[in-house]
């Protein structure tokens, strides 16, 4: 007998229905009306699973599933005989897949594409209404049935996609063989082409913000940006990028440059460029990227601007890794920073969005089996779970673009960025993943033992400023929130900022360009929910709004100095250095 808590037998009915959706596709091609009815056995979960608590609900949606393709072939056999008939099933907002007109031109693509549309929709619907054990076997059935659902799209086959059959006549089979060399190159690669990457070069076009590398040990190397005003605030800006990729996202051309942005607005900025590990490195662990990249790094930035205090900000899990460090100060008796800034990051793991799907007891500890004294997390994996949480976006339109339609991605920085993947020292990642996104321990005071002493983000009393980003599908947004109670207090001063957009794109928002918006509330209540629906939304960036927060912290100004660097920290090669141009 099935366990009914047990998620195997449900993703055997959803890869179930994968095969049945190909099965009903290739008979409708063939010239036959599918037997969608025959097929219900391989769209009906498996005795036991789940949904036997619910057999009604899931009986209803089968029975509205069999009637919408009843009108939908009847729909079609009326556009066959020249008559109009309206269409049934529609793509959700924002999908662009079956945008091109070849797909309604003819009633049989136009049939294929709500075929789909409807299968699909009936996918995830299952995977809605399925009572689960708990929250995440639930987060993982919706997730798994997505993944089916776009997997199956008729838009990635050439056998079912007018715009590849189209394409190839225009071009006199052309768009077939570019396709092919498309593939190969790929293949070659290893990983999807989503930019032309010859456009792109870190040094040349990407990471130019004039600046030198002040200091460096195995974990990192230290940039200090030249000035670009007389005067500078009195404390630096210490930024502590993500580990998992390359910072000069925060420095991609000047047009879009977070960091040339702090730097005309007359900060003295230093920023962590986090080496790319290699087998060398893959003893490295969480209290190292503690103790010898962060804690070091705001103790070189002190002691070159000779102050007792900086300005600090962390971005994802470098703000998780930030936040550790300065919470190892506290426990030390020592107060590094004067204010803190956290972009998109998460502090309580109570929910990690889509990512925790892949977090579990097995796979935490079969990553400390195998890398977790030693070895590393490759970036070709940790690229291809990212790529799988937005796998429409990241991974099918370059199947159909790339290989389907023989085109070549154009130039985009950010995608360009996006494919220089990192990897992670083994340690680091399995402690990662236990301590913070399986356990959530670094929200309670004192679990956390960190470079010798206990960790409690409620230490960490400074002056915080925090944003989140409504669509980030990596720190959900409400997670983000959560951060606010955990540092300094119910006390604390801080400062909440929501963005529009994503993970990346909300962040890289310039000023120059003041596009999209973002929310502000004076609120401190604890509920995410109860803040936004009191929020204000302010049209435009929100890189102003944090200038100006962030100058009440400056400590003062003074005469911007001409050399980088000090006595101790001589300035070496140029920004953006080396180590952010090892490859993976």
């Amino acid at each position: 007998m099935t366990n009914p808590n047990d998620p195997h037998a449900v993703m055997q009915a959803f890869f179930q229905a994968g095969q049945a959706f190909a099965q009903g596709m290739a008979q409708f091609m063939s010239g036959q009306q599918p037997d969608w009815q025959s097929k219900l056995g391989a769209l009906t979960p498996p005795a036991g699973a789940p949904w036997g608590q619910e057999s009604a609900e899931l009986a209803a949606l089968r029975e509205e599933w069999r009637q919408r393709h009843a009108a939908l072939w009847q729909a079609m056999l009326q556009r066959r005989k020249g008559d109009a008939a309206p269409i049934m099933v529609q793509p959700e907002p924002g999908d662009r897949r079956f945008e091109h007109p070849a797909w309604g031109e003819s009633p049989i693509y136009d049939y294929v594409r709500q075929a789909y549309l409807l299968n699909a929709s009936y996918l995830k619907q299952m995977a809605e209404i399925a009572p689960a054990a708990n929250g995440l076997t639930k987060n993982r059935l919706q997730f798994l049935a997505r993944q089916v659902a776009d997997a199956m799209a008729p838009s990635n086959f050439a056998a079912t996609n007018p715009e590849f059959i189209q394409k190839a006549l225009e071009t006199k089979g052309e768009s077939i063989k570019l396709g092919l060399q498309n593939l190969i190159a790929d293949l070659e690669k290893g990983r999807i082409s989503m930019t032309d990457e010859s456009a792109f070069e870190v040094g040349r076009n990407l990471a130019v913000t004039p600046g030198a590398v002040v200091f460096e040990n195995e974990l990192f190397q230290l940039l200090q940006y030249a000035p670009l005003t007389d005067k500078v605030a009195k404390r630096p800006l210490v930024i502590v990028p993500p580990c998992i990729n390359k910072f000069y996202i925060l420095d991609l051309q000047p047009e879009n440059s977070f960091v040339r942005y702090a730097v005309e607005q007359g900060h003295t900025v230093f920023l962590v460029s986090w080496r790319n590990p290699k087998a060398e490195q893959g003893h490295l662990t969480w209290d190292d990227y503690v103790e010898q990249g962060a804690l070091k790094a705001l103790q070189a930035a002190r002691e070159i601007c000779r102050v007792e205090q900086v300005n600090a900000l962390g971005f994802c899990v470098g703000g998780t890794i930030l936040s550790s460090a300065l919470a190892v100060a506290r426990a030390r008796g020592e107060n590094p920073a004067a204010s803190l800034t956290l972009l998109t990051t998460l502090l309580d793991f109570s929910d990690t969005g889509e990512i925790g799907c892949f977090v579990d007891e097995h796979s935490v500890s079969t990553r400390e089996a195998t890398i977790g004294k030693g070895g590393l997390l490759t970036a070709k994996e940790l690229s291809t779970t990212f790529s799988a949480l937005r796998a429409n976006d990241l991974i099918w339109q370059y199947v159909v673009g790339n290989y389907l339609k023989g085109n070549k991605p154009a130039a985009f920085d950010l995608l360009y960025w996006n494919s220089d993947s990192t990897n992670l020292p083994g340690p680091f990642a399995a402690w990662y993943l236990r301590n913070l996104y399986l356990e959530n321990n670094l929200r309670v005071p004192g679990r956390l033992a960190m470079c010798g002493v206990k960790a409690d983000l409620g230490k960490v009393d400074m002056p915080h400023f925090i944003l989140a980003t409504r669509e980030d599908h990596i720190v959900p947004w409400q997670s983000s929130y959560l951060g606010r109670k955990l540092l300094g207090g119910p006390s604390a001063d801080s400062t909440f900022v929501l963005g529009a957009s994503g993970h990346i794109a909300g962040v890289i928002n310039p000023a120059a360009k003041n596009k999209r918006s973002h929310w502000i509330n004076d609120s401190a209540t604890a509920d995410a929910d109860e803040w936004l629906a009191t929020a204000s939304e302010v049209k435009g960036s929100w890189w102003p709004r944090w200038i100006d927060w962030l100058g009440r912290h400056a400590g003062g100004s003074v005469k911007a100095r001409g050399r980088l660097g000090g006595k101790q920290y001589p300035p070496g090669e140029p920004a953006p250095g080396r180590y952010v141009k090892e490859k993976a």
